[in-house]
């Protein structure tokens, strides 16, 4: 193989044609904790001697997937000065959700490089290169190394414009760009002159963009005297040349193995982080590059301070880190003074007035590019109706619908139609702000078994008789075999196939929970208010000799329940939770049960009752027969009178709450403090004492979502199944989103605390969603681990199809994964 001797010209303005061929990258760094790399490279030749000068011109590599090694064998052609340029070499892991990784670096200066000389299209490739991969920074982690090599060809050097082997006069001559792909081209911008008022800049990363000092804008694509003098006059149709071709696009060559001669184009589009300007609670989605929205032009964007761009595209200065908040709002660190802070650090060296006339620009163009982009439709969101006023649907540049509001200037991924608030009613109570710190009290406060008591109490029911079979289990247990209800439940569903670990026992309190406080047996009635609310039925001995037994029953039901840290499927009027904590019922509280009793009873309170001509008594109904019943002896010949009615009205509240069932309250009472003491939960008030017995009847899917995790690396929140899967359950109705969350951990309560206190089979284990099966599989559950398998459904409709299938048609325990 025969090599010619290096030749450098002394003249520091000597061109030569330079050959770079990148082959492999040996023992790359690796960043991504899920997998291997997918690394490529970007190759720069900067007119001076450092990295701080212009950026002459860029090429970058494939990407290689999965991969530590990668091979890409990639030749780039350009033209250097030997003694004024240098070659930067980047190494990149690609990451479409986020930047990418920086894998290394290395400089190179021909001069310092024995290049040989070759002829055109001669097979060698020139001075092999090892060069180790050097870090940025204190803080970059890199190792390995990139193979290269170097050779100059014979001729003198051309421009493109010039040169007879140009890719321009291949376009202009009929070759088409695919073409040029193939044999390995880059194509890039000829040097034309600017037209009058255009300056050409370099951002900080590089990248080539234009200002235009007449309109006061920048844009990436180079204006020519065409391009300007069609903006002018829009309705005079475009010239039938070719348009130029934005420098940013890169072309070249992907090679796949198993077929050489496939050819195909990559772009890479420039990230701007323009969202942490326009307004720092914006909750546009970080790291995405951001849509051309259908046929808005690319030139009319990115407009602004190209300071202020280029910063913003910069690295934070050194020691400095950005995260996201709760609220979506991005916030910086400064590991150096250890603080923190809204404001992005590389904005400090602007003025206020700059920031500000920047935002303003930021808006104009913002405006004028909604104005002239069509929205564009998401399949399977045509039945949510029209979008909220202010609001625009828009696609990624890879089909990702996001949505914006242009009344806040900000974007989000979540459809605005979806996150209405719930509204919660009347009647369920809400958070006090001290409400953990009691049950945190409780819980440390509660004993354990006794010494000697079974590691687990098993009970073995039907769920045809699942009253009858655990009343037999636990009504029963006398003396010290009652602390066997505070051991590990156990729950066995006869003839079902299934292990409790925790999902089992949430579902027999559940089930259970329905047949006791069922109005058919008698023990309970609905309140006058609702048929949601219940209260003892004053007569319960009459439908059952055994009432008093039953209500013992109940009481320690609900005891387990708080002691297992599970929840009932009821709620009691308010009165209820009053005579649990033992405290004086009052008429307010006659109010959100019997709303026409309490009227009347507040009328008599207001006015001068002598004309009604009531008396110390109350009738009372037994099956249709009404009898007489005196509130106090002799009270059928007491008059109600101004003097007395205070105590008229307190004496028919007892009676309505108290004295009447008085002996079905002390035996519920009897068996609920037989696991809870009562001095453990006097702590807390009527409201509190429901959220620790029931939860919350409405379920707030936002809290639902923000407290749930992906399982198995498939799947994470900003994956297109999961948005459609939360976009189905906030379609649904109340009753559906109980049935998912009772089919998915086998009770259909909210904890007290909300999802983030949801109890697993080992405590606190949160909502979790893994991918499985195909999109011929039903979704799966494990309720003992809180576990949705999720197969990876093709559509919104086939998803949210398939999810009401599998909880409305399903019940019992078919086996254990």
């Amino acid at each position: 193989m025969s090599r010619r001797s290096l030749q450098v010209r002394t003249d520091p303005t000597s061109r030569r044609n330079l050959t770079i061929r990148v082959d492999e990258g040996i023992a790359l760094a690796k960043k991504d904790i899920f997998g291997h790399s997918d690394p490529y490279v970007r190759i720069r030749v900067h007119a001076g001697k450092t990295r701080n000068t212009r950026v002459v011109q860029e090429f970058m590599t494939k990407t290689v997937k999965k991969t530590l090694s990668p091979n890409w064998s990639q030749e780039f052609k350009t033209i250097v000065q030997p003694l004024s340029n240098i070659l930067a070499f980047d190494v990149f892991d690609e990451n479409r959700l986020t930047r990418d990784d920086f894998l290394g670096q290395f400089t190179l200066a021909p001069s310092d490089v024995e290049i040989p000389t070759e002829p055109v299209g001669s097979s060698s490739q020139g001075t092999e290169l090892v060069c180790k991969l050097m870090p940025r920074s204190a803080r970059s982690t890199v190792r390995g190394s990139l193979k290269i090599h170097l050779k100059y060809t014979d001729g003198e050097p051309t421009s493109p414009s010039t040169s007879s082997t140009s890719p321009r006069q291949d376009v202009d001559s009929g070759m088409d760009n695919s073409s040029l792909s193939a044999r390995g081209w880059e194509v890039v911008e000829e040097s034309q002159p600017l037209p009058h008022g255009w300056e050409e800049k370099i951002d900080a990363n590089g990248r080539m963009f234009f200002v235009d000092h007449n309109s006061r804008r920048t844009q990436w694509d180079r204006p020519t005297e065409a391009s300007v003098a069609a903006a002018a006059a829009p309705s005079v149709p475009a010239a039938s040349a070719p348009p130029p071709i934005p420098p940013r696009v890169r072309r070249q060559i992907s090679e796949d193995r198993n077929s050489p001669n496939r050819t195909s184009m990559q772009s890479r589009t420039p990230m701007s982080s323009l969202a942490a300007v326009a307004a720092a609670g914006s909750s546009a989605p970080a790291n995405e590059s951001q849509p051309s929205g259908g046929s808005a032009s690319p030139s009319r964007w990115p407009e602004g301070n190209p300071r202020i761009l280029a910063a913003l595209d910069g690295p934070l200065p050194s020691g400095w880190a950005s995260q996201v908040a709760a609220n979506g709002r991005a916030f910086y660190i400064d590991h150096n003074t250890r603080a923190t802070s809204w404001e992005d650090p590389r904005l400090k060296v602007f003025t206020p007035e700059e920031i500000a006339a920047h935002l303003q620009l930021q808006k104009d163009s913002t405006r004028n590019r909604s104005a002239s982009t069509p929205a564009v439709r998401t399949s399977g969101s045509e039945h949510l109706g029209a979008l909220p006023a202010g609001w625009e649907e828009r696609r990624t540049n890879d089909g990702r619908v996001f949505y914006i509001d242009h009344s806040t200037r900000s974007t989000q991924w979540d459809d605005p139609r979806l996150q209405q608030k719930n509204l919660v009613k009347v009647n369920v109570p809400q958070y006090s702000r001290d409400y953990k710190q009691k049950y945190d009290y409780m819980r440390q406060k509660l004993k354990g078994p006794a010494s000697g008591t079974p590691n687990r109490f098993e009970l073995k029911v039907r769920r045809k008789q699942i009253l009858e079979d655990s009343f037999a289990g636990i009504a029963n247990l006398t003396g010290s075999r009652r602390e066997v209800m505070k051991a590990r439940l156990w729950i066995d569903f006869l003839g079902e196939k299934g292990l409790d670990y925790g999902g089992l026992a949430r579902e027999w309190f559940e089930l259970l929970s329905r047949e006791m406080f069922n109005p058919y047996y008698g023990l309970f009635e609905c309140s006058a208010s609702d048929n949601y609310t219940l209260q003892i039925n004053p007569i319960s001995g009459t439908c059952n000799e055994e009432h008093l037994a039953y209500f013992k029953f109940i009481g320690r039901v609900c005891g387990m329940a708080v002691y297992h840290g599970k929840l009932v499927d009821g709620f009691f009027v308010r009165p209820f939770y009053k005579m649990m904590l033992r405290k004086k019922i009052t008429l307010a509280d006659m109010e959100s049960v019997d709303g026409e009793y309490f009227r009347s009873l507040q009328w008599i309170l207001d006015n001068d009752p002598e004309d009604l001509e009531a008396r110390f008594c109350v009738d009372e109904d037994h099956f249709g027969q009404v009898s007489m019943k005196e509130l106090k002896p002799g009270g059928e010949e007491i008059p109600v009178t101004n003097e007395n009615k205070k105590e008229y009205v307190d004496l028919v509240i007892q009676w309505r709450f108290v004295s009447r069932i008085k002996k079905q309250m002390d035996a519920f009472i009897e068996g609920f403090d037989e696991l809870i003491p009562f001095n453990l939960y006097k702590i807390f008030d009527e409201r509190e004492l429901e959220l620790l017995m029931c939860g919350i009847d409405q379920i707030d899917v936002d809290d639902w979502r923000k407290h749930t995790r992906y399982r198995g690396g498939r799947y994470d929140d900003r994956d297109q199944v999961i948005v459609w899967f939360w976009k189905a359950v906030q379609t649904f109705d109340n009753e559906q989103k109980a049935r998912l969350l009772q089919f998915v951990t086998g009770t259909s309560r909210v904890p007290m605390n909300g999802f983030a206190h949801l109890q697993g089979s080992n405590g606190e284990q949160k909502f979790c969603i893994e991918c499985w099966g195909d999109e011929r599989s039903l979704p799966r559950a494990h309720t003992c681990f809180n576990r949705l398998d999720l197969p990876p459904y093709s559509s919104y409709h086939l998803l949210r199809e398939k999810l009401q299938l599998a909880i409305e048609n399903t019940e019992g325990f078919e086996g254990v994964d």
